[in-house]
């Protein structure tokens, strides 16, 4: 089932259970995909890759907000960007834990033969296109860049 179904299925359900957070980060859902189809100018459906970078876009915006937040001193407000994250993450593939990131990037490492830190574009693309959606690009970049200096 698409992503779009997947959402509208779970946005059906929240309004009968008047879940109004869960609805709010559905609608929020719904709303970047269809810009997002709307922007490439085809009315085909976003692969998944796409998709996964719209959803993992979103995650982080809302984790950000909530970061700020926290700084401020408003937890309420904090509070509820970060249970709209939780929601939106059900769509997301189950994330690697950062040992298992840590073992990919290492044989990735050894994949392409870096020596450094010039090569950290080769092994980011590599690791960006193997982890896609699994893992936070701050994570992947912070452990390249550990193994290679």
């Amino acid at each position: 089932m698409s992503l779009e179904k997947q959402v509208m299925e779970k946005m059906k359900a929240a309004m009968k259970a008047k879940d109004s957070v869960a609805l709010g980060s559905l609608r929020s859902i719904k709303n970047e995909l269809l810009k997002a189809k709307t922007s490439s100018g085809s009315a085909e459906e976003l692969s998944e890759a796409d998709e996964l970078k719209l959803l993992q876009k979103l995650v982080k915006q809302r984790k950000e907000s909530a970061q700020v937040y926290q700084e401020q001193g408003r937890e309420d407000l904090a509070e509820a960007e970060l249970s709209e994250a939780k929601i939106i993450e059900t769509f997301l593939p189950e994330q690697l834990s950062e040992e298992e990131i840590e073992a990919k990037v290492k044989a990735i490492i050894t994949e392409v033969n870096a020596e450094g830190m010039k090569d950290m574009g080769k092994v980011m693309g590599l690791a960006s296109k193997q982890l896609a959606g699994k893992a936070d690009g701050k994570t992947i970049s912070k452990l390249v860049k550990q193994h290679l200096s």
